[in-house]
C-alpha cells in the first residue's frame, strides 16, 4: 500500500474544462463566419500508438464541432504524395490547423515534411517561423505538449517565477520549447538529458521536475526533494506481467514511489497527454479566430 502524500494533477479533468470552453468559443464564432473551424491530421502508416492518437482526436473534433479532414496513407507512400497533401490542404480555405502525425515511416523526410506546412496552420507548433517566434516572446502557434504543461501549472497555480525547475529531456518536441516557455514565466531553468552526470543530484535541488527522456520510470523517490511537483511527460508501452501479450502506459517516472514524497504529481495516463489533444485543438480554434478575423 502506498502512503502517498502527493496532490494529483488532473490534467483529463482540465482537458474537458478547456474543451468545454473551446466548444462556447466556436459556436460563438461560427454564428458570425458561418462555417466551422476544420483540423486535418495527416497519418502514413498503421503505428498502433498513433492510431489511437489519430482516433483520439478526431473523435475530439466531432465533439466539439471541428471538421475532420484526417487522411491517412499505406506505409510505403511517397514523399510527393504527402507532400502534395500537405499544400492543397494549405490552399484550403476550410482548413485551419494541419498536423503530420508522428512517427513517420523510416523512407519519409518527417523533417521536410513539417517545414512545408503553412505556419499559420501549423497546430504542432513545431514550423522554424512558430519556434522562432517562441523564442522572440512573440505570438504564435505553440508546441502542444510543452503548452499543455504550462496550463497544468498555472490551473494548479503552482508558481514558476524563481524556482528552479529541472526539465529532463531536450526534444525539438519538448524538452526545447518547454524551456523556453517556462523561462519567459523566469523559472531557473536546468535541462538535463542522457549525458548529465549525477542526475539525482541536479533533479533533487528542484522546486518542479519535467520528465520527458522518454524511459520507463526513469525518475525514482530518491531524485525528488520533498515537497517538488513532479510533471511527467513520458508515455512509454511497456509489457504487462499480469496479462501475457498486452501492455500498459507507464510515464517517465515511477508513479507509486515518487507520490511519497512530491507535493504534486501528473499520473500516466490522464495526466499530460489529455492536455497535449486540448492543446492541439485550442490552436485549431486560434487559427480559425485569427483567419476568420476575430
Amino acid at each position: 500500500m502506498s502512503d502517498r502524500i502527493a496532490n494529483i494533477l488532473d490534467g483529463k479533468a482540465l482537458a474537458k474544462k478547456i474543451k468545454l470552453s473551446l466548444k462556447d468559443r466556436i459556436e460563438s464564432i461560427q454564428s458570425q463566419v458561418n462555417r466551422p473551424p476544420g483540423l486535418a491530421v495527416l497519418m502514413v502508416g498503421d503505428n498502433p500508438a498513433s492510431k489511437v492518437y489519430v482516433r483520439n482526436k478526431e473523435k475530439s473534433c466531432g465533439k466539439l464541432g471541428i471538421n475532420s479532414y484526417g487522411r491517412h496513407f499505406p506505409s510505403q507512400t511517397s514523399f510527393e504524395e504527402v507532400k502534395n497533401a500537405i499544400l492543397e490542404l494549405n490552399q484550403n480555405p476550410e482548413v485551419d490547423g494541419i498536423l503530420v502525425q508522428l512517427p513517420l515511416p523510416e523512407h519519409l523526410d518527417s523533417v521536410a515534411l513539417l517545414n512545408l506546412i503553412h505556419p499559420d496552420k501549423d497546430v504542432d507548433g513545431l514550423h522554424p517561423l512558430n519556434l522562432g517566434r517562441l523564442v522572440r516572446g512573440e505570438e504564435g502557434l505553440r508546441s502542444c505538449t510543452p503548452a499543455g504543461v504550462m496550463r497544468v501549472l498555472e490551473e494548479y497555480e503552482i508558481e514558476c517565477s524563481g524556482k528552479n525547475v529541472v526539465v529532463v529531456g531536450r526534444s525539438i518536441l519538448v524538452g526545447k520549447p518547454l524551456a523556453l516557455m517556462l523561462l519567459a514565466k523566469n523559472a531557473t531553468l536546468t535541462i538535463a538529458h542522457s549525458r548529465t552526470q549525477n542526475l539525482a543530484g541536479v533533479t533533487r535541488e528542484a522546486d518542479i521536475v519535467v520528465a520527458a527522456a522518454g524511459k520507463p520510470n526513469l525518475i525514482s523517490k530518491e531524485m525528488i526533494k520533498v515537497g517538488a511537483t513532479v510533471i511527467d511527460v513520458g508515455i512509454n508501452r511497456i509489457p504487462n506481467p499480469e496479462e501475457e501479450g498486452k501492455f500498459r502506459l507507464v510515464g517517465d517516472v515511477d508513479f507509486e514511489s515518487v507520490a511519497q514524497s512530491a507535493g504534486y504529481i501528473t499520473p500516466v495516463p490522464g495526466g499530460i497527454g489529455p492536455m497535449t489533444v486540448a492543446m492541439l485543438l485550442e490552436n485549431t480554434v486560434l487559427s480559425y479566430q485569427r483567419r476568420m478575423g476575430i
